[in-house]
């Protein structure tokens, strides 16, 4: 399975391959120098943009990472006037960036909001930045999360719609060349990371959210035996 593990995504070649034909064009001509660094420059490309396979976890009660990275907040934050919880996750240009559905669910809504480019790792970044809002409707709840552009990613990549069903772990998109993801679950659910901890996405468990349990249905009395109730012993026998 060695090639799943060294996939990427169709991104990546639309960025590799140009500067990869230079670089060989470069050799070619003896113009060594330039030539390295165009093939150093393909290479740290495909790189980036690699998409391994993940094994998610089959609990039906755990909320995995969207993004690989490192948590820098988990706070306390309303959303919509909702109290609720959210975790960071920056992403540095050596993490995997393909985003991942924290949850199985359907995608309600999707938001993009143009906005700065601030360094990921500032906390402004989650409410000034590029960002692609997605809200997904899962069996315990609605849970909110974010592909938000850096300093050096300028574009956020989503490959779903509104109305899509999706799979916990699975690809939703990407943001290119270094980032920030927030996620935010309402209070009641369990966070299991804290700040400095390291995430992979698709496959660590950052929180646990059980679905709601279905309410028992009344059983019905026939309506026969609910009139008999009320008649005398006299009138029964009639």
């Amino acid at each position: 399975m060695w090639y799943r593990q060294l996939s990427m995504v169709k991104e990546g070649y639309y960025f590799g391959l140009p500067p990869l034909a230079l670089g060989a064009a470069a050799l070619f001509l003896r113009w060594t120098f330039a030539g390295v660094i165009l093939l150093c420059l393909a290479a740290f490309i495909f790189y980036f943009f690699r998409d391994p396979e993940r094994i998610i976890p089959a609990d039906p009660g755990a909320i995995v990472s969207p993004a690989d990275g490192r948590v820098v907040v988990v706070t306390d934050e309303e959303n919509a006037g909702h109290p609720g919880k959210r975790i960071s996750i920056f992403l540095a240009v050596w993490n995997v960036h393909v985003n991942r559905s924290p949850a199985a669910g359907i995608i309600t809504k999707m938001n993009y909001c143009p906005g700065k480019f601030s360094a990921a790792m500032r906390e402004c970044a989650s409410t000034d930045n590029e960002q692609n809002v997605i809200t997904l409707a899962t069996d315990a709840g609605e849970i909110t999360f974010k592909q938000i552009a850096g300093l050096i990613a300028r574009r956020v990549v989503c490959w779903k719609k509104p109305g899509d069903r999706v799979a916990r772990g699975e690809r939703i998109g990407l943001v290119r060349f270094g980032s920030r993801a927030d996620l935010w679950l309402p209070r009641d659910s369990e966070l299991l990371v804290r700040v400095g901890d390291h995430v992979a996405g698709g496959s660590s468990v950052v929180a646990y959210w059980p679905p709601r349990a279905k309410s028992a249905q009344p059983r019905a009395t026939p309506a026969k035996a609910s009139s008999e109730e009320n008649l005398s012993p006299a009138e029964k026998r009639t």
